[in-house]
């Protein structure tokens, strides 16, 4: 790619930002309130579904591409089905910003999303490993792991979403990074539709960080985790790179980290998984006295060195491969016994 390309690119990129801080703007006027609950990290009923910009400058962006953008285009089945899952999962999180469904609704909706996409014949089913080499594990067992990973990811991404500036920015780190990896390894599609994912982030974070005037809602952060899925199953199709398939996994490694570290504990608790709390550590970490805005910076940081991590997964020999990964666990083990210990002197119980 010519530096004129991505300038052509960037500058298109900014286009699209400014077209999702405009319908994030509209959105704050249409006032769609959140109330604070008891679970809730905010006192004073605040908009949400500002998340509207970044899907509206996401799906015109693809739009432009689809049409234009013969080079990063993927087949029409493919194609189709990204975006009409990602249409069904914008839908979703908008009416359950609405709404308010429970857990069980949103689980559906968000398993025939993911459903869509892997309809149209974008699953993983071949695994390429250091010395064994290209796995099979067929069609069947390639889908359901696939629908199993989106909608893991999705809700993830939802779930993590309780800070200003949290969940918008880690997926704005992590769609950067994803965007200039794509690029390396000639995944013209997986580049694109980063870096349209990253600009429509990027026109809603002044609005939700570091004060937020209205919220991403679940109509964002689902949708941010659903592309960024679909984009890591996309990602496994790159090539040159064996394992490829832990590329986004690795970028959201602090997202998906929190969220099954909570759900394990609270399951090892006796608790109701599926029950709303305040038990996530980003939570327990606000609850402990950390500011806010720090611990969505810290995960912020999670994500980049996900990304600096991934950029070595690309450089080393096949042999370093399959351990490289482990490496990102350690700060979420020393993240996880910090904030133990301020939970402790803050008397939260016997977290």
């Amino acid at each position: 790619m010519t530096l004129f390309a991505l300038g052509r690119h960037l500058v298109f990129a900014a286009g699209i930002a400014l077209i999702s801080a405009l319908v994030v703007r509209a959105m704050i006027t249409a006032r769609v309130m959140d109330l604070p609950k008891a679970r809730s990290s905010h006192a004073v009923p605040t908009p949400r579904g500002g998340g509207v910009g970044i899907v509206v400058g996401f799906l015109l962006g693809v739009s432009v591409l689809y049409g234009f953008a013969s080079f990063a285009r993927i087949g029409d089945p493919y194609f189709r089905g990204v975006i009409l899952a990602s249409i069904a999962i914008a839908v979703v999180g908008f009416i359950d910003d609405l709404r308010d469904w429970p857990f069980s609704v949103k689980l559906g909706t968000q398993t025939a999303a993911a459903l869509v996409a892997v309809g149209s014949g974008l699953y993983v089913s071949v695994f390429r490993l250091p010395v064994i080499g290209a796995v099979s594990i067929g069609p069947v067992a390639g889908a359901a792991v696939t629908v199993g990973w989106i909608v893991l990811a999705t809700n993830a991404m939802n779930f993590i979403d309780g800070l200003n500036g949290l969940a918008a920015g880690t997926a704005l780190v992590a769609a950067g990074f994803l965007a200039v990896i794509a690029a390396l390894q000639g995944g013209w599609f997986v580049y694109f539709a980063a870096l349209l994912l990253a600009a429509g982030i990027l026109g809603f974070m002044p609005y939700n960080f570091p004060r937020a005037r209205i919220f991403m809602g679940d109509v964002g952060s689902q949708f941010c985790g659903f592309v960024l899925a679909v984009l890591g199953v996309a990602a496994n199709r790159f090539e040159r790179v064996e394992m490829s398939f832990l590329l986004v996994p690795m970028l959201l490694s602090g997202v998906l980290y929190d969220v099954v570290f909570t759900l394990v504990r609270r399951a090892l608790a006796g608790e109701r998984i599926t029950e709303a709390h305040r038990g996530h550590l980003y939570q327990v970490a606000q609850r402990s006295g950390i500011d806010a805005r720090i611990v969505a910076m810290a995960h912020w940081g999670f994500a980049g060195l996900g990304g600096i991590v991934c950029f070595g997964f690309l450089a080393v020999p096949s042999g370093a491969k399959a351990w490289l990964p482990a490496v990102l666990l350690l700060p979420q083990v020393a993240w996880t016994f910090y904030v133990r210990a301020l939970a402790r002197r803050a008397g939260l119980g016997r977290w």
